[in-house]
Protein backbone atom coordinates (compact mmCIF):
# COMPACT_ATOMS: atom_id res chain seq x y z
CA UNK A 1 0.00 0.00 0.00
CA UNK A 2 2.54 2.78 0.72
CA UNK A 3 4.10 1.42 -2.20
CA UNK A 4 1.62 2.17 -4.49
CA UNK A 5 1.12 5.74 -2.65
CA UNK A 6 4.80 6.32 -3.35
CA UNK A 7 4.63 5.85 -6.66
CA UNK A 8 1.41 7.69 -7.24
CA UNK A 9 3.38 11.08 -5.10
CA UNK A 10 6.30 10.16 -7.15
CA UNK A 11 3.96 10.24 -10.71
CA UNK A 12 2.54 13.84 -9.13
CA UNK A 13 5.51 15.17 -8.66
CA UNK A 14 7.40 14.60 -11.76
CA UNK A 15 3.77 15.79 -14.00
CA UNK A 16 4.28 19.05 -11.62
CA UNK A 17 7.80 19.46 -11.84
CA UNK A 18 7.18 18.25 -15.70
CA UNK A 19 4.75 21.43 -16.30
CA UNK A 20 6.64 24.08 -14.00
CA UNK A 21 9.96 23.43 -15.76
CA UNK A 22 7.67 24.05 -19.64
CA UNK A 23 6.47 26.98 -18.15
CA UNK A 24 9.32 28.30 -16.69
CA UNK A 25 10.80 27.92 -19.95
CA UNK A 26 8.33 30.28 -21.44
CA UNK A 27 7.27 30.33 -25.13
CA UNK A 28 10.65 31.22 -26.80
CA UNK A 29 12.50 28.26 -25.61
CA UNK A 30 9.63 26.23 -26.79
CA UNK A 31 10.47 27.37 -29.81
CA UNK A 32 14.43 27.18 -30.06
CA UNK A 33 15.51 23.93 -28.28
CA UNK A 34 13.82 21.76 -30.84
CA UNK A 35 15.22 23.94 -33.48
CA UNK A 36 18.97 23.50 -31.83
CA UNK A 37 18.12 19.84 -31.38
CA UNK A 38 17.97 19.23 -35.43
CA UNK A 39 20.93 21.30 -35.59
CA UNK A 40 22.81 19.08 -33.33
CA UNK A 41 21.23 15.76 -34.59
CA UNK A 42 22.48 17.40 -38.61
CA UNK A 43 25.80 17.74 -36.78
CA UNK A 44 26.20 14.68 -35.62
CA UNK A 45 24.60 12.59 -38.14
CA UNK A 46 27.11 9.49 -39.71
CA UNK A 47 25.95 9.84 -42.65
CA UNK A 48 27.25 13.77 -42.95
CA UNK A 49 30.64 13.45 -41.27
CA UNK A 50 32.63 12.41 -44.72
CA UNK A 51 34.74 15.46 -45.46
CA UNK A 52 33.06 15.08 -49.42
CA UNK A 53 29.79 15.14 -47.23
CA UNK A 54 30.61 19.15 -45.64
CA UNK A 55 28.72 21.36 -48.22
CA UNK A 56 25.48 18.75 -47.71
CA UNK A 57 26.02 19.12 -43.77
CA UNK A 58 25.75 22.43 -43.87
CA UNK A 59 22.93 22.87 -46.36
CA UNK A 60 20.75 20.66 -44.20
CA UNK A 61 21.70 22.87 -40.68
CA UNK A 62 20.98 26.27 -43.48
CA UNK A 63 17.50 24.37 -44.02
CA UNK A 64 16.94 24.56 -39.80
CA UNK A 65 18.66 27.74 -39.12
CA UNK A 66 16.66 29.77 -41.89
CA UNK A 67 13.71 29.26 -39.70
CA UNK A 68 14.76 30.15 -37.05
CA UNK A 69 17.80 33.16 -37.69
CA UNK A 70 16.26 36.73 -38.78
CA UNK A 71 18.87 37.13 -41.28
CA UNK A 72 17.76 40.49 -42.58
CA UNK A 73 17.59 41.94 -38.90
CA UNK A 74 20.48 40.62 -38.47
CA UNK A 75 22.49 41.61 -41.46
CA UNK A 76 21.04 45.02 -40.77
CA UNK A 77 21.87 45.65 -37.37
CA UNK A 78 25.16 44.64 -38.00
CA UNK A 79 25.77 47.02 -40.79
CA UNK A 80 24.14 49.97 -38.85
CA UNK A 81 24.18 53.31 -40.03
CA UNK A 82 25.66 51.76 -43.14
CA UNK A 83 22.87 49.70 -44.38
CA UNK A 84 21.05 52.34 -45.71
CA UNK A 85 23.21 53.34 -47.89
CA UNK A 86 23.48 50.08 -49.50
CA UNK A 87 21.36 48.88 -52.81
CA UNK A 88 18.88 46.29 -53.16
CA UNK A 89 21.34 44.31 -54.57
CA UNK A 90 24.14 44.92 -52.05
CA UNK A 91 21.45 44.00 -49.22
CA UNK A 92 21.12 41.03 -51.07
CA UNK A 93 24.40 40.13 -51.80
CA UNK A 94 25.39 40.85 -47.83
CA UNK A 95 22.77 38.61 -46.15
CA UNK A 96 24.14 35.73 -46.97
CA UNK A 97 27.54 36.35 -46.35
CA UNK A 98 26.67 37.25 -43.26
CA UNK A 99 24.58 34.86 -42.46
CA UNK A 100 27.63 32.63 -43.55
CA UNK A 101 30.16 33.93 -40.56
CA UNK A 102 27.66 33.47 -37.81
CA UNK A 103 27.13 30.18 -39.16
CA UNK A 104 30.82 29.58 -39.27
CA UNK A 105 31.15 31.14 -35.66
CA UNK A 106 28.32 28.77 -34.20
CA UNK A 107 28.90 25.73 -35.72
CA UNK A 108 33.15 25.88 -35.99
CA UNK A 109 33.66 24.32 -32.17
CA UNK A 110 30.19 22.17 -32.47
CA UNK A 111 31.55 21.09 -35.85
CA UNK A 112 35.08 20.11 -33.95
CA UNK A 113 34.54 18.80 -30.66
CA UNK A 114 31.13 17.63 -30.62
CA UNK A 115 28.09 18.77 -28.54
CA UNK A 116 27.16 16.68 -25.48
CA UNK A 117 24.61 18.62 -24.52
CA UNK A 118 22.63 21.78 -24.23
CA UNK A 119 20.92 22.79 -21.24
CA UNK A 120 18.43 25.56 -21.12
CA UNK A 121 17.98 28.34 -18.66
CA UNK A 122 15.48 30.74 -17.56
CA UNK A 123 14.16 33.28 -20.11
CA UNK A 124 14.61 36.97 -19.05
CA UNK A 125 12.74 40.02 -20.44
CA UNK A 126 14.92 43.02 -22.31
CA UNK A 127 12.45 45.34 -24.10
CA UNK A 128 10.48 43.78 -26.16
CA UNK A 129 13.03 40.52 -26.76
CA UNK A 130 13.42 37.69 -25.12
CA UNK A 131 16.62 36.78 -24.01
CA UNK A 132 17.24 32.57 -24.01
CA UNK A 133 20.18 31.34 -21.97
CA UNK A 134 21.91 28.15 -22.94
CA UNK A 135 24.74 26.16 -21.99
CA UNK A 136 26.30 24.20 -24.45
CA UNK A 137 28.70 20.99 -23.34
CA UNK A 138 31.45 20.78 -25.85
CA UNK A 139 33.64 17.40 -25.66
CA UNK A 140 35.01 16.70 -23.94
CA UNK A 141 33.02 18.08 -20.95
CA UNK A 142 33.63 21.62 -21.92
CA UNK A 143 31.11 23.99 -21.46
CA UNK A 144 29.95 27.63 -23.12
CA UNK A 145 27.70 30.34 -22.35
CA UNK A 146 25.35 30.71 -25.70
CA UNK A 147 22.29 32.90 -25.42
CA UNK A 148 20.20 34.07 -28.18
CA UNK A 149 18.07 37.30 -28.10
CA UNK A 150 14.68 36.58 -30.10
CA UNK A 151 12.29 38.82 -30.96
CA UNK A 152 8.67 38.22 -31.84
CA UNK A 153 7.85 38.04 -35.78
CA UNK A 154 4.22 38.24 -36.52
CA UNK A 155 3.58 34.72 -36.17
CA UNK A 156 7.07 33.33 -34.03
CA UNK A 157 9.87 33.98 -32.10
CA UNK A 158 13.06 34.65 -34.40
CA UNK A 159 16.94 34.74 -33.30
CA UNK A 160 17.73 38.72 -33.80
CA UNK A 161 21.50 38.08 -31.82
CA UNK A 162 23.43 35.04 -30.47
CA UNK A 163 25.54 36.09 -27.04
CA UNK A 164 28.93 33.79 -26.74
CA UNK A 165 29.86 33.92 -23.07
CA UNK A 166 28.02 36.98 -22.83
CA UNK A 167 29.36 38.58 -25.92
CA UNK A 168 27.10 39.76 -28.70
CA UNK A 169 28.09 38.45 -31.99
CA UNK A 170 26.10 41.25 -33.65
CA UNK A 171 27.95 43.82 -31.93
CA UNK A 172 31.36 42.42 -32.26
CA UNK A 173 30.67 42.15 -36.17
CA UNK A 174 29.43 45.60 -35.89
CA UNK A 175 32.77 47.66 -34.59
CA UNK A 176 34.88 44.70 -37.50
CA UNK A 177 32.34 46.42 -40.26
CA UNK A 178 32.34 49.99 -39.38
CA UNK A 179 36.16 49.92 -38.87
CA UNK A 180 36.83 48.60 -42.43
CA UNK A 181 34.23 50.67 -43.91
CA UNK A 182 35.52 54.44 -42.35
CA UNK A 183 39.25 52.98 -43.08
CA UNK A 184 38.99 51.69 -46.87
CA UNK A 185 35.05 51.42 -48.32
CA UNK A 186 32.10 48.53 -48.52
CA UNK A 187 33.16 47.01 -51.81
CA UNK A 188 36.73 46.37 -49.47
CA UNK A 189 34.65 45.23 -46.09
CA UNK A 190 32.43 42.15 -48.72
CA UNK A 191 36.15 41.71 -50.33
CA UNK A 192 37.42 40.57 -46.56
CA UNK A 193 34.34 38.67 -45.51
CA UNK A 194 34.61 36.92 -48.83
CA UNK A 195 38.24 35.86 -47.94
CA UNK A 196 36.97 34.40 -44.85
CA UNK A 197 34.70 32.21 -46.34
CA UNK A 198 37.01 29.94 -48.44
Amino acid sequence: MRYRLLIKGMTLALLVLGSVADAFAGPATDQLKPEIDRVIATLEDPALQAKSRTADRRQAIRTVTDRIFDWTAMSKRALGDHWEARTPDERAEFIPLFRELIERALLGKIEQYGAEAVAYGEESQDGDDIIVRTRVTLKPSREVGMDYRMVWQGARWMISDVLVARTSLVRNYRSQFDTVIKKSSYEELVKKVRARLP
